[in-house]
């Protein structure tokens, strides 16, 4: 722990050029703020300069009593403990992650006369996510009025820019609902939709319809981050991965089984023999736990697991080739 007194400048730099947590208390002993860094000493003192950045920083540097902090092995670690942290004490100067109750699944409406998708706070027949950014979903929502109704004919989605929404009578909300499932249901499907509305876009800016072309822009922009929640992650958390992450002392493995880690171990060395014998411990965990972990994703809590889940992938998606053994 580190008191911010007079001579605090000098303790911030016993603080370790290492991955892990740090957490800001105030005088009341209360968690104002948690981070994460891939070097503690640097990001800490960083909050300390003559001009902080952001208003915020000023601020919550006036409130910060003592520093505390944890050091992990890997910068993944940091961040997913990082998170489990937000999640427990929900400090008020951080904004990420703490409020996933305010997650949202979107839905396809059973019948509205403009507009065929909603939001919804909870999974229900016909939903999608949970997302996070319910504005960013909200304002694609308003961009595909001007579009409705879809259709497919000849594995090519066929749509009209109107100026106003167009008014669907039952048969053709039903007609354009149906499209909607068929789209949402699979990524091959949203990829054609986004190339349509690509072809669409550049035929509109050719005719130097600008606003019609940036419409279908920012839908496209929009279905790229629909793709990403409903399918980003299925071929990745549907295989067993080992990960090989370099540390200090060595490498640290890790076994990655349904977006779930399994088990972790640090090496100073690595050999073949060893990290098949991780590997074969891995796949007993993952034949044992998955079993489990089947019959619980009924009641598992998606909207808080949306982050954890973030966090593993993009660390993945951040590693080299050979960092990275896909094991099925």
């Amino acid at each position: 722990m580190i008191k911010i007194t007079n001579n605090y400048k000098d303790e911030l730099n016993t603080i370790p050029e290492l991955p892990g947590i740090y957490r800001m208390i105030d005088s009341r002993g209360t968690i104002i703020y948690i981070g994460k860094s891939k070097c503690l000493k640097k990001r800490v003192k960083s909050y300390f300069c003559a001009t902080p950045k952001w208003e915020k920083v000023k601020k919550m540097v006036s409130l910060i009593d003592c520093i505390e902090y944890i050091v992990t092995d890997t910068h993944l670690e940091a961040r997913l403990l990082e998170c489990e942290l937000i999640k427990t004490h929900k400090p008020v100067f951080n904004s990420q992650m703490k409020n996933d109750r305010n997650y949202v699944y979107l839905k396809i409406e059973e019948y509205n006369i403009y507009n065929s998708l909603t939001l919804v706070e909870h999974r229900e027949d016909n939903t999608y996510g949970p997302f996070r950014r319910k504005y960013a979903l909200n304002t694609l929502f308003d961009q595909l009025k001007n579009i409705y109704p879809v259709r497919l004919y000849n594995n090519i989605y066929d749509f009209e820019y109107h100026i106003f929404p167009t008014k669907m009578d039952a048969a053709i909300f039903h007609e354009n609902q149906s499209t909607l499932i068929n789209l949402l249901s699979s990524e091959h499907n949203i990829e054609l939709f986004i190339s349509c509305l690509g072809d669409k876009m550049i035929e509109a800016a050719s005719l130097y319809k600008y606003e019609m072309a940036s419409l279908y822009r920012d839908i496209m922009m929009g279905f790229q981050y629909l793709k990403n929640g409903i399918n980003g992650y299925k071929d990745l958390f549907s295989r067993n991965i080992l990960l090989k992450i370099p540390i200090q002392e060595g490498f640290k493995l890790f076994y990655v089984s349904k977006g779930n880690i399994l088990l972790k171990q640090t090496y100073a060395s690595l050999t073949k023999k060893e990290i098949k014998l991780f590997v074969n411990k891995g796949n007993k965990l993952s034949d044992k736990e998955n079993k489990l972990i089947d019959k619980v994703t009924n009641n598992k809590d998606e909207k808080a697991g949306i982050d954890f889940r973030d966090i593993l992938y993009s660390e993945i998606m951040s590693l080299s080739d050979d960092l990275v053994i896909y094991l099925n």
